[in-house]
């Protein structure tokens, strides 16, 4: 997006970032974000803004180790800001997962993981930090370390278009919410 903060990059006349908050409060008891620019802007959203520990770029792990410290809750879902279909079913999905043992539940489209939905035990937060501190950056690396559940999502694939560029925004239907996403 040429460098653009994809979070507030407008689309149907809101930033980005807008769309997924909506999709997560009725999911989770309390939202955090991690930003590390535009913190003002994001502040506005009303949720608490962490920032990754360094000024060094350690990627999307980074940022989920910043919120793990900031919760409060034994688990965190993580979700990228640049989905704003992402399922409204998510929270509930990967939560079941993590019940029945699992310390990390990642949704699975039905071809591929998507590795930035997920959700994970807080108490995991050492071992991530061990491996950042050790040089590791690969997501799905660090998950397989774990006990790692994949959760079906494969009724759900459209609700995973990530907008990697601008002119997927024009392409994007914008779909409300309706009965049918409350479906388990």
């Amino acid at each position: 997006m040429g460098g653009v903060d994809k979070g507030l990059v407008h689309l149907a006349g809101r930033p980005m970032i807008w769309h997924v908050l909506q999709r997560l409060q009725g999911q989770v008891g309390s939202i955090l974000v991690n930003a590390n620019r535009s913190l003002e802007a994001y502040r506005e959203f009303g949720f608490p803004v962490v920032e990754d520990p360094t000024d060094e770029f350690l990627g999307p792990l980074s940022g989920i180790a910043a919120g793990m410290r900031a919760a409060s809750t034994p688990y965190i879902l993580a979700v990228p800001c640049d989905t704003p279909l992402m399922p409204t079913v998510l929270a509930a999905r990967l939560y079941e997962a993590c019940r029945q043992g699992a310390d990390i539940a990642v949704a699975h489209d039905g071809e591929v993981y998507q590795p930035l939905f997920v959700m994970l035990r807080r108490e995991l937060l050492p071992s991530l930090e061990s491996f950042l501190d050790g040089g590791g950056r690969k997501v799905m690396h660090w998950y397989t370390q774990h006990s790692l559940s994949s959760v079906d999502f494969s009724d759900r694939k459209e609700d995973f278009v990530n907008v990697n560029q601008a002119d997927q925004i024009a392409d994007l239907p914008l779909m409300v919410a309706t009965d049918e996403d409350t479906r388990l």
